[in-house]
């Protein structure tokens, strides 16, 4: 009986220990079957980081042109209002006196539309 139940615990141990030896020699094969990872060589494919470069600079003008116009946009808009404002001001006024909120209302006018036409100008 001592000696079956040794050579069980035997023959276990021979097992897991054989089938430890599979699973690392798949692993192996595995890793050797596998192709070689890039080593940061540009040189390789000089064509196809160009292509990707040139496709993300197009991707960010476009973005930033899109932004550009929402701004556009917002700042148009925003002189407009000024703009109905200064000629209510302006109506209220009496033909000897302008108010200061005038002044400023005409100023504050005067910087967003120099602010709009450098925009439309664009980033050059």
């Amino acid at each position: 009986m001592r000696y079956l139940w040794t050579f069980s615990l035997g023959f276990f141990a021979f097992c897991v220990f054989a089938q430890t030896c599979a699973v690392a020699q798949k692993t192996t094969v595995a890793y050797q079957t596998q192709p070689a990872p890039h080593t940061g060589d540009l040189s390789a494919n000089p064509t196809d980081e160009d292509a990707a470069r040139n496709q993300l600079l197009k991707d960010m003008e476009k973005k930033a042109a899109k932004e550009r116009a929402a701004a556009l946009k917002v700042d148009t808009d925003k002189l407009l209002k000024l703009s109905v404002e200064l000629k209510s001001y302006v109506d209220k006024a009496d033909e000897n006196v302008l108010s200061l909120d005038v002044i400023k209302k005409a100023d504050e006018i005067e910087k967003l539309a120099k602010s709009v036409k450098d925009k439309m100008k664009g980033p050059n």
